[in-house]
């Protein structure tokens, strides 16, 4: 049986639904019959999700780093090299974040800039990188009040999609 066939501005297109899985881990699938199109998450039997997300590695960006740098130090280069060839992943999600002490503008730049560095490497030793993410400031994990929590919150994570 064909997929089916839909005219749009006068072309004919053929589309197969499919199911993915989306950066946040989780499996989605979608139709769309040319005049109208949906998604929806995938669920199990029971009405859960069916994610494949499990945040597998954090990596502080303090030892990846230089301060207001997005270049990875040849030690840690060789660190995530190992961790990428050694996870259980068919793909990564990389997702960048930073502290609050620049201005939110800076720390979207910086923190993309860093979880890209990091998704090169991933793919150097030719595993897939499914998204890179950038977050900022805006997730963080700790107070930025504190040191400590700054600390905490400049860090690089890496979603393993199994």
């Amino acid at each position: 049986m064909s997929a089916p066939v839909s005219a749009q501005q006068g072309k004919a297109e053929r589309y197969i639904p499919t199911i993915w899985i989306d950066p946040d881990g989780c499996e989605h699938w979608a139709m769309d019959d040319g005049a109208e199109g949906y998604m929806d998450n995938r669920m199990t039997r029971e009405g859960r999700p069916v994610c494949h997300r499990d945040v597998c590695g954090i990596f502080p960006t303090d030892q990846l780093f230089a301060t207001d740098r997005s270049a990875i130090d040849p030690n840690a280069r060789k660190r995530l090299e190992e961790f990428f060839l050694n996870a259980k992943a068919r793909t990564f999600v990389i997702t960048g974040h930073t502290d609050s002490r620049a201005s939110d503008e800076y720390n979207m730049k910086l923190s993309q800039r860093r979880a890209n560095a990091v998704a090169q490497v991933a793919q150097s030793v030719n595993r897939p990188v499914l998204a890179v993410n950038w977050y900022g400031e805006r997730q963080p994990r700790a107070t930025n009040s504190t040191a400590a929590g700054m600390a905490e919150n400049r860090r690089v994570e890496i979603i393993c999609v199994k």
